[in-house]
């Protein structure tokens, strides 16, 4: 039985727009990262680690991240948690969830994947994407409206974390994917994913900051892309994609809040990209465009 000794939880308030970036900063020194949806425009982040948190560099990375988007340092709330069976908790927290075809589950399932639906098998990890976010579930639904009417055949995923969306269009495709993180640990755990879920023959990770990667661009162009990150780096990768894109191709961007779906769409449609979806769940927007 998965019985822990112990864990740290660090928990801060923020400003809801902000939520993303200050559990990717926190990410590289937890065990695991969530965050609440927004609500009144605040959100909570929450973070366990099986070691004890070194404060004062938190305290640095979070400032860090609250200069970059104009707020005061959020304050750290650090405690201890006593030994409890985290495998049984686990369980519970994260039951199967669907969107669309997909049926995501964790290794504790011992059901079956209903009949017609898309198993994807994933743990609540160091990466972000169990589907449970509003952004993920938003990129699902999308590929669940493409699936009957597009053929994809070369695949991105950008900002990949636990791989899920990549998993996802390798399923349901049989395309081969590159799913590239700037952060290393999400590029490990999402090849881990893909071994899991028999994908890993058509499945390349690749650790890149945007569209850097030379494995990344040895691979273009391709024509489905999805990005689900935040708003800010979206507008600023517009031209990668571009370049990036095959003739026809279709993108999937995620990762903004809904107000921020106007500032998002403009530096991509002045590249010749033309929407054709929109999503909104939770707070979050989800953006479908093709060349």
């Amino acid at each position: 039985m998965a019985v822990s000794p112990g864990l740290w939880r660090i928990r801060l308030d923020v400003a809801g727009q902000a939520a993303a970036a200050f559990a990717e900063a926190l990410e590289p020194h937890a065990s695991s990262t969530s965050w609440t949806e927004p609500v009144g425009g605040r959100a909570r982040v929450e973070v366990i680690s099986e070691n004890k948190p070194n404060r004062a560099l938190l305290e640095a990375l979070l400032g860090e991240v609250a200069a970059a988007f104009g707020l005061a340092p959020p304050a750290l709330d650090v405690d201890w948690l006593a030994g409890r069976d985290w495998l049984a908790l686990n369980r519970r927290a994260f039951p199967p969830v669907e969107v669309g075809r997909y049926f995501i589950h964790g290794s504790h399932f011992r059901g079956s994947v209903p009949a017609g639906r898309i198993g994807l098998r994933l743990d609540a990890a160091t990466a972000f994407g169990s589907g449970e976010h509003g952004s993920t579930r938003g990129c699902l639904m999308a590929l669940d409206e493409l699936a009957p009417k597009s053929h994809f055949r070369n695949g991105l995923d950008l900002g990949c974390g636990s791989g899920i969306l990549a998993i996802a269009m390798a399923k349901t495709w049989g395309c081969r994917v590159v799913a590239a993180d700037v952060d290393g640990e999400a590029v490990r755990v999402a090849a881990e994913n893909a071994k899991r879920n028999g994908v890993a023959a058509l499945f390349k990770a690749v650790a890149s900051n945007g569209y850097r990667a030379p494995a990344l661009r040895r691979r273009a162009p391709y024509d489905l892309i999805v990005a689900n990150i935040l708003a800010r780096p979206l507008c600023r990768l517009a031209a990668g994609l571009e370049r990036h894109l095959a003739r026809r191709g279709v993108v999937v961007l995620a990762g903004l809040l809904d107000d921020e779906a106007a500032r998002v769409l403009s530096p991509h449609r002045r590249r010749g990209l033309r929407l054709q979806r929109r999503i909104t769940l939770d707070g979050w927007t989800t953006l479908v465009l093709r060349r």
